[in-house]
């Protein structure tokens, strides 16, 4: 299931255009020097990859709770239909209910720490600007903490979020050097397909969780990635 997160990464990076585009391109990097600017726009995402790591860190040592507890399977099937479910629900009936109102302070301090550090022009700047950017709200990540969730150990949880934010970096990188070519039309066109790949990916998840004996897809009797019981002869 880990080459899912590096898949819906790349495809969800067509979101963080619209999202997170705007603070990429206004990274204090050097304009002149094209070298150091390669190695600040690394610092940038390398900061990005901690956030992402650290969240899947916490949500990975969640899932290993789940884990030990032997729900895995059934806890493989709900994140299936919770991914379904958040990409099928209309955003207008999330918004009513404010989830987010307890965030609010939170959310605040990361947007003001984020103008303190656009003012220098430091490696740690470019760092702390990617690893804050990192923990900001987003729908594509929200989903991308289920798969976390679901791989049973705080190992996983931390690869899966890793290669998620590794999916993103490329299309996150093109956008701070020919962010012209990419319009908000075609944007818009791969939005709409961004929905499709999060119920897939969430068909797997319950095809995973289902244990209809498909090898690779849907093993019988098994946990996500090693058998529970020693085959020993």
């Amino acid at each position: 299931m880990l080459y899912s997160a590096f898949i819906f990464g790349l495809i969800s990076s067509f979101h963080c255009i619209g999202m997170c585009g705007p603070i990429a391109m206004m990274l204090p990097v050097d304009r002149q020097n094209e070298a150091k600017k390669v190695t600040q726009i690394v610092t940038y995402h390398l900061g990005r990859l901690a956030a992402y790591s650290t969240i899947g860190l916490i949500f990975g040592l969640l899932g290993r709770f789940f884990f030990l507890a032997g729900l895995q399977q059934k806890l493989s099937i709900f994140i299936g239909l919770a991914m379904i479910l958040v990409v099928l629900i209309p955003e207008k009936i999330f918004s009513k209910y404010n989830f987010s109102k307890p965030v609010y302070k939170v959310i605040s301090k990361i947007k003001s720490g984020l103008g303190t550090q656009f003012k220098n022009r430091s490696y740690k700047s470019l760092f702390i600007i990617g690893l804050l950017n990192g923990f900001l709200p987003c729908g594509m990540v929200y989903v991308a903490l289920f798969g976390a969730i679901a791989m049973q150990s705080a190992g996983f949880g931390v690869l899966y979020m890793l290669l998620f934010g590794l999916g993103t970096v490329p299309l996150m990188t093109i956008v701070l050097y020919i962010n012209s070519i990419i319009t908000a039309s075609f944007r818009n066109r791969i939005q709409k397909v961004i929905p499709y790949i999060a119920v897939i990916i969430g068909v797997l998840f319950i095809l995973r969780g289902l244990g209809l004996g498909i090898p690779y897809v849907s093993p019988s009797n098994m946990s996500l990635f090693v058998q529970q019981t020693p085959n020993c002869h």
